[in-house]
């Protein structure tokens, strides 16, 4: 994938970085009201207007006219918002709430029939400045985002990233959406404004119930000292954690979403004790994850993310056992904290130099994100969030549903089938068993069961007869099948 690259620092793994560079730009789909639009509305619908926005009745740029109320009808939770949430998706810049009319009501229907987590960031993808001066609000583009999840039952999850310009040094009422400027981290001044932001965000969307603070450790890195500035980041994550409690105390919170980089075999460079044949963990990161956690003033769960393969795009051995380190991470990080873990994103296949992914097939694909699936899984995992690569276009390796720009797109395609089956077939409290593998079929397969399901994938590029939990079938090359039990 393309790289963020930080002056001797290191490369964060998540695409979430790449992705950034391309979804942090204002979306040209953003729909704004033309001038004839404007000038027949009357005084006092424009008023209204503004005071909508956010922009005071005084006509003063800076003053705060109050947070703006909940937008919307809020679809209420029922009973307390539990920490573990099964697996679903990040929206990014394109999403299925543009695009043509028929494509989106068909997204609206796939995604209502199979309702997962859904997570939306509130600045950059998709997403357009949330307060671009002190006091003035614009959350036309979140809203919508936030209308696509109720409407389509998913849960709701907000990641309170990135900040505005003003809180980092930057004009008021200017937005520069370059990568660099789009993720610097707020300057220590303004970290009460990120609170009060977020308690602004919470309030507007009462029935989200769980916020990720910050994505990747963005502008944390401390290049003087080489390493994760902890510090800096707990201590905003501190002030955020409070404001959010502040406004409902069921509110749930969870960082540091650290990206879990690795060094490859042999290297020693930054190499910790964390490692496998998929090399080692970089020691920066666990000890970002070690102070968070002693410093923290409270967290529901722990976020991390990152890739199979090292930071020099490597996939060890092979691209099936380096999903290893999946399962390597989540143990040491639930030992660490004894938090609920959610991955933010994960990454099986490296992009290229345009940070794209389309070199795989896409039953390639779907089978070893499959096997990260189960190595997640099998190393207490209990939540994890899809980095949905949507263009606007219906070609799309690894998309979860085919484009809305088309008229013909908006329905499923196989990693939307993966991802919607897995949540619900392994929710949060699944009790793992044991299942009878051939022993032939042992090097060549990945499985995953409970009392209820077995889920079998094919690591070879070849058709195979296995023989699994006392059944005999036929698997296509990478091919995934899903056993009742």
């Amino acid at each position: 994938m393309r790289r963020q690259r930080r002056t001797g620092g290191p490369a964060p793994a998540g695409a979430a970085a790449g992705a950034g560079a391309r979804a942090g730009a204002p979306d040209p789909r953003r729909r704004r009201p033309g001038t004839a639009v404007l000038l027949a509305i009357g005084v006092t619908a424009l008023s209204l207007l503004l005071v909508m926005c956010g922009f005071p009745p005084d006509g003063a740029p800076d003053g705060r006219n109050g947070d703006p109320g909940p937008h919307g009808t809020p679809r209420m939770p029922g009973g307390k918002p539990a920490p573990e949430l099964s697996w679903g998706f990040t929206h990014t810049q394109y999403s299925a709430d543009d695009g043509r009319a028929a494509a989106r009501s068909r997204a609206d229907r796939m995604l209502s029939a199979r309702p997962i987590p859904q997570n939306q960031h509130i600045m950059g993808w998709g997403a357009d400045n949330p307060e671009p001066a002190p006091g003035r609000y614009d959350f036309s583009a979140l809203d919508s985002r936030i209308d696509l999840i109720r409407r389509t039952g998913g849960t709701p999850v907000i990641t309170l990233c990135c900040a505005p310009d003003w809180m980092k040094g930057g004009e008021r009422g200017k937005t520069d959406w370059s990568r660099e400027w789009l993720e610097k981290a707020p300057d220590p001044a303004y970290y009460d404004d990120f609170a009060r932001l977020s308690g602004v965000v919470a309030r507007r969307y009462p029935d989200v119930r769980h916020f990720i603070v910050w994505n990747e450790l963005k502008g944390f890195y401390d290049d003087d000292r080489q390493r994760w500035d902890a510090e800096a980041y707990t201590r905003l994550y501190n002030l955020v954690h409070a404001e959010l409690k502040k406004v409902n105390k069921e509110n749930l919170v969870g960082g540091p979403y650290v990206v879990m980089d690795s060094q490859p075999p042999g290297e020693s460079t930054n190499a910790s004790e964390v490692k496998g044949p998929w090399g080692s963990l970089d020691r920066r990161a666990l000890d970002a994850v070690r102070y968070w956690n002693e410093n923290k003033a409270g967290a529901d769960f722990v976020v991390v993310d990152g890739s199979s393969y090292t930071r020099e795009d490597a996939l060890v051995p092979d691209e099936f056992r380096a999903t290893a380190k999946f399962t390597a991470v989540s143990r040491w990080v639930r030992e660490e904290t004894g938090l609920p873990l959610w991955w933010a994103e994960w990454y099986v296949e490296p992009g290229d130099g345009d940070d794209e992914r389309d070199g795989w097939s896409e039953p390639h694909r779907r089978a070893v994100h499959a096997a990260a699936l189960i190595a997640m899984s099998r190393g207490g995992a209990t939540t994890g969030f899809y980095w949905n690569p949507q263009k606007r276009s219906t070609s799309c390796a690894g998309c979860l549903w085919r484009g809305t720009a088309a008229g013909d797109g908006g329905s499923a395609l196989p990693m939307m089938d993966l991802l919607s089956r897995f949540s619900r077939e392994f929710p949060p409290g699944s009790r793992f068993t044991e299942v009878e593998v051939a022993a032939g079929d042992r090097p060549y397969v990945r499985v995953l069961a409970d009392e209820d399901a077995v889920l079998v994938v094919n690591i070879r590029n070849r058709p195979v007869a296995a023989e699994v939990d006392g059944r005999s079938f036929d698997l296509g090359a990478y091919g995934v099948r899903w056993l009742k039990r």
